[in-house]
């Protein structure tokens, strides 16, 4: 297996991890990194020890891949220079600011026959992961994914900044196609959209419930799956939760349900709790890891472009309705 060179391009307060992680990442090597604001990347570079290259094109010339880890805005003129040189991309989320952009970067890439992931790095959460024996077929999920406001990601409403984690998970999990969208948020700090809910169904009956909030004076990264097997709850910050299912292959609710004396405990004595907890990976590393395999040609991407295209689509469909509310609101108060 070679030993693929991977650079970062954008060294943000997300990039400056993706940079951490490459540089130590087992079986592969870093190609260093590339930002415009020079005084940043001398700060980055001098920090992790990586080389600091004076131009995209120079850092080109050192990788087989690299992540784009700029704003939303220079996603596509980013990676078609690198699909043009050859590279491989790990682009950020949202794919792109718009899904013209986004389909011009995969069909780019198509024709290089050059690998496109996206990094929806909640796909790589340890909670998940190690939920995922128990997950089958989920009929309601509902996400909280709350957060304090921050000066970043302000150029894109909360629905492409934060939502669309849950979006690509809820697609991810479901598998079917949505068939319906209610929507509705509000501007409070920004001119974008803050804090948004949206309401989602799909074909095969599942519906999904998704808040985001970017002026929450407190974090929650929570999601909640409704199933016929039972129920699962899940902390996402802290990768953990549990798995509550009838006892007994649900033998013991069956007698209650037929008339038997119910358990002391009641409904504990009913239910059996699975504690649910992954492994103590940092979830970066794992979405690198798993970019680094596919650039060896082990595997292909868990998320993919198309994945990602999917993800933003859904998500600007949500943006829209968001806007109609808005604007309906206010046409029935006029």
């Amino acid at each position: 297996m070679t030993q693929p060179t991977i650079g970062v391009v954008g060294v943000g307060s997300l990039g400056r991890h993706h940079a951490r992680v490459v540089r130590d990442l087992a079986g592969a090597a870093s190609g260093g990194i590339f930002d415009l604001d020079g005084d940043r990347a001398d700060e980055i570079a001098g920090e992790l020890g990586v080389e600091r290259h004076r131009s995209l094109e120079a850092l080109l010339a050192r990788c087989q891949g690299v992540v784009v880890s700029v704003p939303t805005e220079a996603h596509e003129a980013v990676a078609m220079e690198a699909l043009d040189r050859g590279v491989h991309v790990l682009i950020e989320k949202p794919l792109a600011p718009d899904l013209a952009s986004g389909r011009r970067i995969l069909k780019r890439a198509e024709a290089a026959g050059l690998l496109v992931q996206v990094g929806h790095v909640e796909r790589f959460n340890p909670g998940i992961l190690a939920a995922a024996p128990y997950l089958e077929r989920p009929l309601f999920i509902e996400s909280h994914r709350l957060a304090p406001f921050s000066p970043r990601s302000l150029d894109v409403a909360v629905v492409l900044d934060l939502m669309i984690h849950d979006v690509d998970l809820v697609q991810s999990l479901v598998g079917e196609a949505v068939t319906e969208i209610a929507a509705t948020g509000v501007p409070v700090i920004t001119t974008h959209i803050d804090i948004a809910n949206a309401r989602l169904g799909f074909e095969g009956g599942a519906v999904s419930n998704l808040t985001a909030s970017r002026i929450s004076v407190e974090r929650m990264r929570k999601i909640r799956v409704w199933q016929s097997s039972g129920y699962l709850s899940l902390d996402l910050a802290k990768g953990q939760g549990e798995f509550y299912r009838p006892k007994g292959g649900g033998s013991v609710l069956e007698g209650v349900l037929a008339g038997a004396p119910p358990p002391p405990t009641g409904l504990l004595g009913l239910v059996e709790r699975i504690p649910i907890k992954g492994d103590a990976v940092e979830p970066l590393a794992l979405e690198l890891a798993s970019f680094r395999d596919a650039l060896n040609g082990l595997a292909p991407p868990p998320v993919t472009g198309q994945d990602g295209l999917s993800a933003l689509e859904l998500s600007l469909q949500i943006e829209d309705q968001i806007k109609q509310h808005v604007a309906d609101t206010r046409k029935t108060k006029a």
